[in-house]
């Protein structure tokens, strides 16, 4: 336990670097000490770990998500990062998102179609059905995000 220990914290550490100590402190409303004591690797620290809500809001303004991404590594588990950044939230909620579905799965389909038809999927060919696959899988969380807005508010 102590190597997991060692590695979420330097993870953290990354994350608080990443978006600069003082803007770590605006926004968990947390102390340079008290951050500083989430990644120390001191004894008297070793069960300290940054509030998993504090982790949220820095790795929103973080470049990377560095502790999501140890603890799916820790876990096994691979992660798609979205790096798309839009300027505005996209309005329509599930009715949009099942529209934004149905193109992005024909996409898919379509990009399937073109790529076997000689029978033969290549390299080239399979990274376009990836990065479609992937888009595909982003508008299934955007759907499963606003399905869960929509449930907390009925």
């Amino acid at each position: 336990m102590a190597e997991i220990g060692s590695y979420l914290k330097k993870h953290t550490e990354t994350l608080v670097k990443d978006v600069g100590i003082e803007t770590a402190c605006t926004l968990t409303g947390k102390s340079k000490a008290t951050l500083g004591r989430y990644y120390s690797d001191h004894d008297e620290h070793a069960e300290r770990f940054m509030p998993v809500d504090a982790v949220a809001r820095l790795e929103a303004a973080a470049s990377y998500p560095h502790v999501t991404s140890a603890l799916a590594e820790l876990k096994g588990i691979t992660l798609s990062y979205d790096d798309r950044h839009p300027n505005t939230a996209r309005e329509g909620g599930v009715n949009s998102d099942v529209i934004a579905l149905s193109q992005r799965f024909a996409m898919l389909m379509a990009e399937y179609q073109q790529s076997i038809e000689d029978g033969v999927i290549t390299v080239t060919e399979a990274k376009r059905l990836l990065k479609e696959t992937v888009m595909l899988q982003q508008v299934l969380i955007d759907m499963k995000l606003h399905l869960e807005t929509e449930s907390e508010s009925a």
